[in-house]
């Protein structure tokens, strides 16, 4: 039997996604990043490494930095929740913006 429609896109790119994504902390971390912190911060700040448990996060601004450092002890506890216990530990938070986003700038 055929299908009269085409199939979703996304449900495959999805499922390459997840073939190709690196399995580290790191990369777990990014993957579940935008459902822990929300769209707000997302436009704000990306973790960018992990070392022995610590994340650290590039914010836009030395404000973000300031907040999301303040925010720690909760978004370590929900990124645990999402990855497994004890995967982070703690959170350092930077204000140095990825290169990535310069090409956001309006």
């Amino acid at each position: 039997m055929r299908r009269r429609s085409p199939r979703p896109l996304s449900s495959a790119i999805a499922g390459l996604a997840d073939q190709l994504a690196p399995r580290t902390v790191l990369g777990d971390v990014q993957r579940v990043w935008p459902s822990v912190v929300g769209a707000a911060v997302v436009k704000e700040a990306t973790p960018t490494t992990e070392r022995g448990g610590t994340l650290t996060i590039s914010c836009r601004s030395s404000v973000w930095a300031q907040e999301l450092d303040l925010m720690a002890p909760e978004l370590v506890a929900r990124l645990n929740e999402q990855l497994g216990e004890g995967r982070i530990t703690a959170l350092r938070c930077v204000a140095s913006p990825p290169r990535s986003w310069a090409a956001r700038e309006p």
